[in-house]
């Protein structure tokens, strides 16, 4: 590969993170906001999540993750200015949380909304994460919550398609009313 063509697996610019954070001040709460990775490569997507973190909060230090959702966790990160050390819990850790350490100013707790989840669903997820107003859940209640949702909204448009079958003649038809039992005799 030549100086100038770009690596397609390690683009010369990185895209900015997607992440929610509580504002300041706000109702504590068992998350602290929300992340939406692209991938589940953490040595790629971390470092542009803390240079969003670091100056609002404080140097991350350390971060926890649950290998359920990360293929590979390293034990170190590097990130713009020093490095990050990776720890991971099976049982103990959420598998949909993030949870972020600094030796200064403590600990923040991030839902992970997986980097394969559509526009419309991460972003109720990253509201949802981030309003102090509703109902406290925990990482994993969250995406519950919001595969609850989907789930309703694709019986709805099932039940749709049937009422419209419906009205279109469908199970109303003569031959649609025909016993199976019927059908299977005469042949």
């Amino acid at each position: 590969m030549s100086a100038t063509t770009p690596d397609r697996h390690f683009p010369q610019r990185e895209l900015p993170a997607r992440v929610a954070l509580k504002s300041p001040g706000g109702s504590p709460g068992l998350l602290d906001g929300a992340w939406w990775p692209r991938s589940r490569d953490l040595l790629r997507e971390l470092p542009a999540l803390i240079d969003v973190l670091d100056p609002r909060w404080a140097r991350i230090t350390h971060i926890c993750v649950n290998p359920r959702l990360w293929p590979v966790v390293p034990r170190k990160i590097p990130v713009t200015g020093h490095v990050v050390k990776a720890g991971w819990f099976k049982a103990e850790q959420d598998p949909h949380k993030l949870l972020l350490l600094s030796y200064t100013a403590g600990r923040w707790d991030l839902l992970v909304v997986p980097p394969e989840t559509p526009a419309p669903a991460a972003a109720r997820l990253m509201a949802a994460a981030t309003d102090g107003t509703g109902p406290q859940l925990t990482a994993s209640g969250l995406m519950a919550a919001e595969a609850t949702h989907h789930d309703a909204t694709v019986v709805d448009r099932l039940q749709d398609r049937e009422e419209a079958w419906e009205y279109e003649g469908g199970a109303s038809s003569t031959y649609a009313a025909t016993p199976v039992s019927r059908l299977l005799v005469g042949m």
